[in-house]
């Protein structure tokens, strides 16, 4: 059974956006932001690793490593290293130890390696702590999180980590918090799950295999598949005949001949694609599909315009 979608904008804390590398899932996790935040809803976009990408899309400077960044009104973002939270969740437990002597430790060395899945639940609770807290410096904290995780492997071992670490930690502060972090994950009225993708073979099976693994660790579904980059599909067969026949033969000038190609093979590839939207719909899951943008990279403005979209089916 598919989550519903209603009101996914409006009620839950936790957005958790995935797929599999390379289809755009920053670009969806930000205008996903820019629609919660127009709504009226205080929210921040996580994203997992060193580097932060969202600062350049608003043309911001870079934000001090783990600090949160103010984007625009009602809309913040933050970059959580899970090597950087890690070494501050010991230093917190080792007092005044400075981080430059306990990331050269060979006791930090051990317990990273010998705690495989210990920096995703350190992430994990940064970021439910966001879904409480919100910033430092903010009482009122946050209304929506939207995580813009990993890809769909590493996404699952992330999501994974605190019921593997429960499992282990039955009782102290850390199992009291891996209790709540599940707890936040497993919850349909708190959380929602999107998977991103492109309308081909592989990125549509890496959302299948997405939506299995969900089910597994968490018994949680998709509550939509979220479809980048969609050709619109311009011809019926019978005109893409008679395009093709028109830019055949011998005396047809060059340039009719390279425009009735372009127009074929255009024609192909949005009949695959509406091929793999297929496979998602015998699925039951609720598509939404982003149209190909024509232009060698998204600027800010072309986001807001895939967030009105989105605004309307979230």
């Amino acid at each position: 059974m598919v989550d519903s979608t209603q009101s996914l904008l409006g009620t839950r804390k936790l957005l958790v956006v995935t797929g599999k590398g390379g289809v755009g899932k920053t670009t969806i996790a930000a205008a996903i932001g820019l629609a919660a935040a127009s709504s009226g809803r205080r929210t921040i976009v996580v994203e997992v690793g060193e580097e932060s990408r969202l600062p350049t899309l608003f043309e911001t400077a870079a934000p001090e490593p783990g600090a949160e960044l103010v984007l625009q009104e009602r809309l913040s973002a933050v970059s959580i290293d899970p090597d950087r939270a890690i070494m501050e969740w010991l230093q917190a437990l080792g007092g005044r130890i400075s981080g430059r002597v306990l990331a050269s430790s060979g006791t930090f060395q051990y317990f990273a390696a010998a705690a495989p899945g210990a920096k995703e639940l350190v992430s994990m609770m940064k970021i439910w702590r966001l879904t409480r807290e919100g910033s430092r410096r903010r009482r009122d904290g946050y209304d929506l999180v939207v995580l813009d995780a990993p890809a769909t492997g590493h996404a699952l071992g992330l999501l994974g980590s605190p019921k593997t670490f429960g499992a282990i930690a039955r009782v102290g502060p850390i199992a009291g918090q891996t209790e709540q972090v599940s707890a936040l994950l497993e919850d349909p009225a708190r959380s929602a799950y999107l998977a991103v993708a492109l309308a081909s073979e592989m990125a549509v099976t890496e959302a299948l295999e997405l939506q299995d693994g969900l089910q597994r660790q968490l018994g949680r579904s998709l509550s939509a598949v979220i479809v980048n980059g969609l050709l619109p599909k311009r011809f019926t067969s019978a005109e893409i005949v008679q395009i093709a026949a028109a830019g055949s033969g011998a005396r047809v000038p060059a340039v009719a001949r390279a425009a009735a190609h372009a127009a074929t093979s255009v024609h192909e590839r949005a009949r695959f694609q509406q091929n793999q939207l297929a496979r998602l719909r015998r699925r039951d899951f609720d598509v939404v599909g982003v149209p190909f943008a024509w232009s060698t990279e998204l600027d800010l403005t072309a986001v807001r315009e895939i967030a009105t979209r989105l605004a309307r089916r979230l």
